[in-house]
């Protein structure tokens, strides 16, 4: 496993895990959530370089979209809650 499979890794589970453990306050919830996210998307993103392929993938886009509403999404929770 090299350091960037490490890292991605190591992102992700600790992601997971302040979601599964630290959910009393719904912005610490968002910030575990956007993370997960961003490291799915980084690891998307780098993977057709690793794997030296030559076409463009739109999967990393979609996640980015999807991320951008889960965003959008989770503010608008707050705010209404508050």
């Amino acid at each position: 496993m090299t350091l960037l499979h490490l890292s991605f890794f190591s992102a992700f589970t600790l992601s997971s895990l302040g979601l599964a453990f630290h959910r009393t306050h719904l912005i610490s919830a968002l910030l575990c959530l956007e993370s997960i996210i961003l490291s799915i998307y980084i690891a998307l993103s780098i993977w057709p370089i690793q794997t030296q392929t030559s076409s463009p993938s739109i999967l990393p886009i979609l996640i980015l979209t999807f991320s951008a509403c889960e965003a959008g999404t989770g503010l608008a929770l707050l705010v209404a809650s508050t």
